[in-house]
């Protein structure tokens, strides 16, 4: 069984970003982005996601934390569509629904091999802490760029900002993990008609 691994590096004149990715991993994360609510919710795609997750990055967060969210998102989906490989005798689709206190969201994704993303989420309040809850959308974005999935998030309700998003981001976790798990039922068989994603 070959091991779905990658180590993708993007480097401009606005950031400096190295992602590990391991999806057959137990969870284990390492972050250093300058951006400490970013990594908070990194972290959830790690721990529900049980993919194991190192990004480090530098970016110009003198001007503002955008550059380092967004080139963030689409490093990630770099290393994960260079680990995922050819898709063979996976699920291929996942989703989840994940609460928290007060909040509900619910994400379903599809390694399609084509992007697009369906963001269905507003915010009580403009920022985190320091963090712009814009910069989320731009980080699913980048993500799904790369990685060539489609993916729908939608917060079904909630009032509190940080539970909105941590909910997002378990439930994100959670559909990837069962997006790219192995169907043992499936075997080495492409899980689409037309033979290729």
């Amino acid at each position: 069984m070959n091991a779905r691994k990658a180590s993708v590096t993007r480097d401009t004149r606005e950031t400096q970003i190295r992602v590990e990715l391991n999806l057959d991993g137990s969870g284990q994360s390492r972050f250093q982005t300058g951006v400490p609510f970013l990594d908070h919710m990194l972290d959830q795609i790690a721990r529900h996601g049980l993919i194991d997750i190192v990004v480090e990055a530098n970016g110009d967060r003198h001007i503002d934390d955008h550059h380092t969210v967004e080139d963030i998102g689409i490093t990630l989906g770099q290393a994960f569509d260079k680990a995922v490989g050819d898709k063979k005798g996976i699920f291929r689709y996942g989703h989840a629904y994940v609460p928290l206190d007060e909040a509900l969201s619910r994400v379903v994704i599809d390694l399609s091999g084509r992007p697009g993303l369906e963001y269905g989420v507003e915010f009580p309040r403009a920022r985190i802490g320091e963090f712009d809850v814009d910069l989320f959308r731009e980080f699913f974005q980048g993500f799904v760029n790369h990685a060539k999935v489609t993916l729908h998030i939608d917060n079904l309700r909630g009032r509190n900002a940080h539970h909105i998003i941590e909910t997002v981001f378990k439930a994100f976790g959670r559909a990837l993990r069962m997006a790219v798990e192995r169907d043992t039922r499936l075997g080495d068989v492409m899980p689409s008609t037309k033979g290729t994603l």
